[in-house]
């Protein structure tokens, strides 16, 4: 049975995923935040291809854009009083300094080989996949024929990503081969990371900018807490990627628990709203304002709030997140939202993979009974494990 499991290859696991959509590494911004809304994609890949003669013909995947990027982007200093000059430079802006988060792969490719390279640090892996002649034809010419972002099809071939979700599921579906492992609590195992981002509830989401950055490189979160360390909810990546520009609005204005509450899958209450006006107005930030009052939420501005309004406490956000999840039959993508998904350090290894597969995100919070923080679990940790399981097999 370990002989079979080790002989599965990439392709095995990218069966049935759909082509990429792809985006030319010279458009700009507004062109990756136009691409992003017509895909209906968490992340759309950005390629660099130098067709210049028939003997060079290399398309490479560079990297990928979601809208986490677009919002960190505007929420720098520089743009944040001319946003539409921001979204005239070029998309390559958005790109994070860390290198070989994104990586090519052949589809014959071992098991083993996309594990190693996830845990060096790759958060996508670029397949090719199989297409008949036909089903690319149709699609070259809906990429003649169509200003919309269409699939990825370079040199007459096509991809498609391979994430770390895709790899936990594949080992999820074969886990009675790693015997008593996934039975063990995380704390058992060693993989609670006490390196994990945070941000009190009371600070300005402002500060946490760079922690929303980082933490979608590590594809984790931002924990929002209490002054004594009381996990209350977080600023997820996978919910922001899920907003759209005008969130940077938010950001700049609203303070990191009423993010929260902006952010949250059922829409941003309105009096949020009306603040983020009422605070883009007292800040003189003209051309953020007009993106913003632009937006489907925008409110009107004679019932503007006024910016200090009482907010919802810590505690009532914590409940109402709560009463929304239990309520919520709402899809897996729509259920990221600012309610923190935990477990405990007692909890086991596939418990925690299925709770982390169930609600779409990479990272589970480890917290005790008094819902202080412990660490973090992450896929990549889960992997680790995997691996080292993997590589006794051999």
């Amino acid at each position: 049975m370990a002989v079979r499991l080790l002989a599965y290859e990439v392709a095995d696991l990218c069966l049935g995923k759909p082509p990429l959509r792809s985006l030319s590494s010279s458009a700009t911004v507004a062109d990756a935040i136009a691409a992003l809304k017509a895909s209906g994609e968490d992340c759309i890949s950005l390629w660099s291809c130098d067709h210049s003669s028939r003997r060079n013909l290399d398309c490479v995947c560079v990297g990928k854009i979601c809208m986490v990027d677009v919002i960190c982007y505007l929420c720098r200093e520089e743009n944040l009083s001319a946003p539409g000059l921001a979204l005239k430079s070029p998309v390559s802006v958005l790109l994070p300094s860390v290198k070989g988060l994104v990586r090519h792969l052949e589809p014959s490719s071992s098991l083993l080989e996309a594990i190693d390279l996830t845990l060096q640090g790759a958060q996508n892996l670029v397949v090719p996949i199989k297409s008949s002649t036909t089903s690319i034809s149709k699609r070259r010419q809906l990429q003649k024929s169509s200003a919309s972002i269409s699939p990825t099809i370079h040199n007459g071939q096509e991809f498609c990503w391979l994430t770390q979700e895709d790899i936990i599921r594949f080992l999820l579906s074969s886990i009675s081969l790693f015997s008593s492992i996934p039975m063990l609590s995380v704390d058992a195992l060693g993989i609670i990371s006490n390196d994990f981002l945070s941000v009190e509830y009371y600070r300005p989401a402002s500060s946490a900018i760079g922690a929303i950055a980082r933490s979608l490189v590590d594809q984790t979160s931002v924990a929002v807490v209490d002054n004594e360390g009381t996990l209350i909810g977080e600023i997820s990546p996978f919910t922001l990627a899920c907003c759209d520009e005008t969130a940077a609005a938010a950001i700049t204005t609203l303070s990191a628990g009423d993010l929260m509450a902006y952010i949250d899958c059922c829409g941003p209450p309105e009096e949020l709203v009306g603040v983020v006006e009422a605070r883009l107005k007292e800040r003189n930030l003209d051309g953020m304002l007009k993106e913003f009052r632009n937006s489907p939420f925008s409110v009107d501005p004679s019932n503007t709030s006024s910016s200090d309004e009482e907010l919802p406490s810590p505690t009532t956000a914590l409940s109402r997140s709560r009463r929304y999840s239990r309520s919520s039959s709402q899809s897996a993508r729509m259920m990221r939202r600012a309610e923190a998904i935990v477990c405990h350090p007692g909890s086991s290894l596939v418990a925690v993979m299925i709770q982390a597969i169930t609600h779409r995100v990479n990272y589970i919070w480890v917290i005790e009974d008094d819902c202080s923080i412990v660490g973090i679990v992450t896929f990549a940790k889960m992997l680790e494990v995997f691996r080292k399981n993997l590589a006794s097999m051999i």
